[in-house]
């Protein structure tokens, strides 16, 4: 397959957005290391019922970098910034440290959010896993791009994709050091939510990962589910950490009748 999403556009804040649809709003959050392009399977399913607009995290794919940096609620300001300026609250889907960011704009900005779906988010990590993702941060170089092969290992070892993974790799060998490192700095800090965030969570929240997901786990986003009070837990089968890229019908599924759910049954 190949990986193309909708030309961009340069939005606010120097953000680089791609659009299409028509119809309630749907924003689409990717990781670190990648780029909208990730979302490549998703958009034109959304597309038929939504406006997606699809967003280039800071330091990566055509968005500026932070000059210093960042914290989440840097990120998820700039994304609100986007968000404000649409027709009406936004369905804001993201995935691994975009989901992280997807929760953090509904927490501080529930005016912006319809609901919040949260793919492949961490939540109370184990000491071990802490440590070992902070050492791997701690490590990153800001002049150039380490080796990917152990990050495609990580993401494609049960999941196995030879199409996702190569351009995963291309995306990760192109990314900017800085904003790597950056945004995997922040991803490394996360432990996830506050459990008192998600409680008063006011907007509807999808928290959906694959079985087959070592660090995501099922427990924890469903741990994350029972804490807010219109929250919901879903696992794809066989999926691991890219199902958005590996088993994206059942990832569109999910989205398209989540933000059906969001948005009165107009998506």
């Amino acid at each position: 397959m190949t990986w193309t999403i909708p030309q961009r556009s340069d939005g606010p804040s120097g953000l680089a957005l791609s659009r299409a649809g028509s119809g309630p709003t749907i924003v689409l959050i990717h990781g670190v290391g990648l780029r909208s392009e990730s979302w490549a399977r998703q958009i034109p399913a959304l597309a038929e019922r939504c406006t997606v607009i699809a967003v280039d995290l800071p330091g990566h794919g055509d968005s500026a970098s932070f000059v210093a940096q960042p914290a989440l609620a840097d990120y998820a300001g700039r994304i609100a910034d986007v968000i404000d300026r649409q027709a009406g609250p936004a369905v804001i889907a993201g995935h691994s440290l975009g989901a992280l960011i997807a929760l953090e704009i509904a927490i501080r900005h529930p005016d912006l959010c319809a609901g919040v779906a949260a793919l492949n988010a961490i939540f109370r990590r184990s000491k071990q896993a802490s440590d070992a993702v902070r050492a791997r941060a701690d490590g990153l170089p800001l002049d150039k791009i380490s080796d990917p092969e152990p990050t495609l290992e990580r993401w494609f070892s049960i999941d196995r994709n030879p199409d996702a993974a190569n351009a995963c790799r291309d995306w990760l060998l192109g990314a900017d050091p800085a904003g790597y490192k950056a945004a995997y700095t922040v991803f490394a800090q996360s432990d996830g939510p506050a459990d008192e965030a998600l409680r008063t969570l006011s907007c509807p929240a999808l928290f959906l990962t694959g079985s087959e997901e070592p660090n995501s786990t099922p427990a924890m986003s469903g741990a994350m589910a029972a804490l807010v009070p219109d929250g919901e837990c879903a696992v794809i089968d066989g999926a691991a950490h890219m199902m958005p890229m590996t088993h994206s019908g059942a990832v569109n599924r999910a989205l398209l009748d989540f933000a059906a759910r969001c948005h009165g049954g107009a998506a």
